[in-house]
């Protein structure tokens, strides 16, 4: 399982640095499209700031505040679980570890999430069953564990090239499925 996970890891990532600077220009700005499918005025949101080469998220998060939209984004912490801060926007962003863009203002704690509406999440692949490959981190994970800890049920959301909706990813017991699949063409429900 592990070398099956690694070896399409490797593959899609390849796939990723492929892309011109247009093309990822052009999904960035088909993802924020999508902002009014995802969430209304006064929802909240857990988003986060894509890098490198994952389908970008910056048009998406500024479309989302433009309606009115309240917006987490994620702050890595030393044993890679997730804090959380509102996004006030891109000059409120400052660089952190491992080439990632963090929100500036207050910590909100882990738990923040639970409140959130929306999640969404990034990956690098899903299938139809909804079964999302990640970057193999494990901070959603525990994001994911810990909404259903709590009881929470947010609808759980893949950002993703078009490409990336697979027939099948390989997946363990502990993998739990998410709601949709939003590519530049679309939003795809699952399972």
């Amino acid at each position: 399982m592990h070398n099956e996970k690694s070896g399409l890891r490797t593959r899609l990532l390849a796939q990723r640095r492929a892309l011109s600077a247009e093309e990822r220009e052009a999904a960035a700005l088909g993802l924020a499209g999508h902002a009014g499918e995802l969430a209304r005025a006064g929802a909240t949101v857990a988003a986060y700031v894509s890098v490198g080469a994952e389908p970008g998220t910056r048009p998406l998060l500024d479309a989302l505040r433009g309606r009115g939209v309240r917006v987490l984004l994620p702050v890595l912490l030393p044993d890679n679980d997730l804090d959380w801060a509102e996004y006030a926007g891109p000059g409120a962003l400052e660089p952190a570890g491992r080439g990632l863009l963090e929100p500036v203002g207050p910590r909100l704690g882990p738990e923040a999430v639970t409140g959130a509406s929306v999640v969404l999440l990034p990956g690098l692949a899903v299938d139809r069953r909804g079964l999302r490959l990640g970057r193999g981190g494990g901070s959603y994970d525990r994001v994911l564990a810990r909404l259903e800890r709590a009881g929470a049920r947010p609808v759980l959301a893949v950002l993703l090239y078009g490409s990336e909706l697979l027939e099948r990813v390989p997946a363990e017991e502990h993998d739990r499925a998410v709601d949709l699949a939003v590519t530049p063409g679309g939003v795809h429900r699952l399972g």
